[in-house]
């Protein structure tokens, strides 16, 4: 491909990253490591490249090391993959020392696989994006091997959400009236609309979700996966949505679907389920004391941004405020995060970490009945099952300390939840 054209894109993207405003992401690189961004559709994986390239700068790297490449630039629209040497070339003719490049959208590139893998045997750095549609986790790592670590990135913890509102969140703003009430106001709207760092631009928020939603739905999971039956599709994601922090089965989600006239096979639905999983839009977590078959077959289901969760909502302020810590601790944890439920013992808790022997309940307010109950549950816990040693509970704004002859309980606020270390 014509040298001059590459050049003049590279020019122009680094052009633009110098002049754009980036909010600093809680996302930790190694220099020695190629990485491969997956994640949630719009979280925001290009604009964290920009953010790298502005990091490396910063730490010495010379603009003219800096090789970013968008392959839904018009300009490259007859770019295939015999073409994908002349990067490597124009790079050379750019500087004299090691290039680090940057490759947003590359699927657009048949066989792009094939110059990934060269590219990081040749011992470059290499920086990926690309569409959910056609870019898996898995498969990614089926394709690349080790040679590529593939990166999850989510749309925004509630500290990035500040940053991006410009409201301090350190020791000093937690501490004083004002401030603090910002948090919290700031707090409520994370909850009502969740982090998806473009909903900033737009003041119709939730025709700015639903628009993201149908992409998803129909771009990363249906066309995808050669869905023709759409309907379905969008059904069985408005169960799991009107069920979501409960437990629920295969069985039990194909009944709902039957009973009302949607006719989907049931290993059809787990393959759905599956599909819906694949491009960030859902993820479960297991029972940690169930049985192995239950413990596949019977999860709790949770949205990764709560602005998609409260499309289908109607008053759904418990389910909201589970969700989001749900999706903070799926995020420190991963798969080592569980619930944790026994019909033997009655224990029935939200959330536990086996990591650090942590249980977590939820609940919008522990005032009047529901203090006994989610009490209650953790005191089980402390008592069935000894291993367990912390023990939290989270609300919308309570705090206090509950000391039992069982458990030390402490009850803390949303954000303060959501501002801990690692959140």
């Amino acid at each position: 491909m014509n040298h001059d054209k590459i050049r003049e894109v590279i020019f122009d993207n680094r052009t633009f990253i110098q002049n754009e405003q980036i909010v600093y992401r809680d996302c930790q690189f190694d220099d020695r490591v190629n990485y491969v961004l997956v994640g949630l559709r719009r979280a925001g994986k290009s604009t964290l490249l920009y953010g790298r390239v502005q990091e490396l700068v910063k730490n010495g790297v010379s603009w003219n090391q800096i090789v970013y490449i968008n392959f839904e630039d018009e300009r490259l629209a007859e770019f295939a993959l015999s073409d994908c040497n002349d990067i490597v070339q124009v790079a050379s003719e750019l500087t004299d020392e090691k290039p680090c490049y940057f490759f947003d959208e590359i699927q657009n590139i048949d066989g792009w696989e094939k110059f990934a893998r060269r590219m990081a045997d040749a011992k470059e750095r290499v920086y990926i994006t690309g569409s959910n549609a056609r870019m898996l986790s898995r498969e990614i790592e089926t394709t690349l091997g080790a040679r590529y670590m593939a990166k999850k990135i989510y749309p925004y913890s509630f500290a990035e959400f500040l940053r991006a509102k410009d409201i301090p969140c350190d020791k000093n703003a937690l501490s004083a009236t004002k401030s603090r009430g910002k948090i919290t106001a700031a707090c409520d709207e994370y909850l009502a609309h969740g982090g998806f760092p473009e909903l900033f631009l737009h003041t119709d928020k939730r025709g700015y979700l639903t628009g993201v939603y149908q992409k998803i739905l129909l771009g990363d999971v249906a066309l995808r996966n050669g869905i023709r039956n759409d309907k379905a599709l969008r059904l069985l994601v408005k169960k799991i949505a009107e069920s979501v922090c409960s437990e629920i089965s295969y069985s039990k989600l194909h009944g709902i679907l039957k009973a009302i006239g949607v006719t989907l096979g049931k290993d059809t639905l787990i393959d759905y389920i599956d599909y819906v999983k694949d491009a960030y839009l859902l993820f479960t977590i297991k029972n940690y004391v169930a049985a192995f078959a239950e413990k596949e077959s019977n999860p709790k289901y949770y949205f990764n941004d709560n602005g998609i969760l409260n499309l289908f909502l109607m008053k759904g302020d418990t389910a909201a405020l589970e969700n989001v810590v749900a999706v903070t601790l799926s995020k420190r944890y991963g798969e080592e995060l569980y619930y944790f439920k026994s019909a033997k013992s009655g224990i029935d808790v939200d959330f536990y970490v086996p990591q650090t022997q942590t249980a977590y309940q939820v609940a919008y307010s522990i005032e009047g009945a529901a203090r006994g109950r989610e009490v209650a549950n953790l005191e089980k816990l402390a008592k069935h099952f000894p291993e367990a040693k912390q023990f939290f509970i989270v609300t919308k704004e309570e705090k206090e300390v509950i000391r039992t002859d069982k458990a030390e309980i402490h009850v803390v606020p949303m954000y303060e939840f959501l501002l801990e270390k690692g959140s």
